[in-house]
């Protein structure tokens, strides 16, 4: 049985994003856009961990953590304002076991949500979910193998050296490779936000990357970009 994660958060469009990473990495998953409604699921007893979104209406998440503390040990990871230190210092003393500042990347969401699982089987509180989800399966494309659980990539058998932005780009491309992804999706998927006008990130990011895996026998790019569309990591 795969791990049940629910999701407590009022922004639909990232709710939908994540719920489909999570799914897609083995994750059964289920939202709800307040507190309160987050409250009442959380302390049933059916799911192995809680993401709660501090800001929220209804009941704010320090108030719902506190709430589910009251009654349930659920692992808890808190979604957190970019900077805030106040909330996650107070989360964690009111028993968040860890948070994730918004906006988040859904890589780095699962990594997260993996880590307290693995934690909370080595406390014993709830071993079944946890062995569920050891981590994902690894992705291999021609010469990358990418450990999505472990943040770590190899090249040709070689460690490669990437920064967690390109982690999550070579994810994305990897996970589709062979395929073009727009860079509206790659945004969506690496960066977890929609693509704003005029933002490079993702093309400066993938020269970079690029040049960290030099060219293929035949002297083209391992990652080939189609101009106004996107990116498509060649599969062999």
């Amino acid at each position: 049985m795969n791990p049940r994660v629910l999701l407590v958060d009022d922004d639909m469009e990232l709710t939908a994003i994540l719920s489909q990473y999570l799914q897609r990495e083995g994750f059964e998953v289920h939202a709800v856009a307040d507190g309160l409604a987050g409250v009442q699921e959380a302390t049933t007893g059916r799911y192995a961990i809680v993401v709660l979104d501090v800001m929220m209406p209804r009941l704010s998440g320090m108030e719902a953590l506190r709430r589910i503390r009251g009654s349930s040990t659920v692992p808890v990871l808190m979604l957190t304002a970019r900077g805030d230190n106040v909330d996650r210092i107070v989360g964690l003393d009111m028993g968040a076991d860890d948070y994730v500042p918004k906006p988040c990347t859904p890589g780095e969401l699962v990594a997260r949500l993996r880590a307290i699982l693995r934690r909370t089987e080595r406390r014993g509180d709830a071993p079944d979910a946890a062995a569920d989800a050891r981590g994902p399966a690894a992705i291999e494309c021609g010469p990358l193998l990418l450990l999505p659980g472990e943040r770590s990539a190899r090249w040709h058998g070689a460690a490669l050296d990437l920064t967690g932005t390109e982690f999550n780009l070579l994810e994305v491309l990897a996970r589709q490779a062979g395929q073009l992804v727009s860079k509206a999706d790659i945004s969506l998927q690496a960066f977890g936000q929609p693509l704003a006008r005029f933002d490079r990130r993702i093309d400066v990011h993938i020269s970079s990357i690029r040049q960290k895996l030099g060219a293929r026998p035949d002297g083209r790019p391992w990652i080939q970009s189609v101009r106004g569309q996107g990116y498509q990591l060649l599969d062999g």
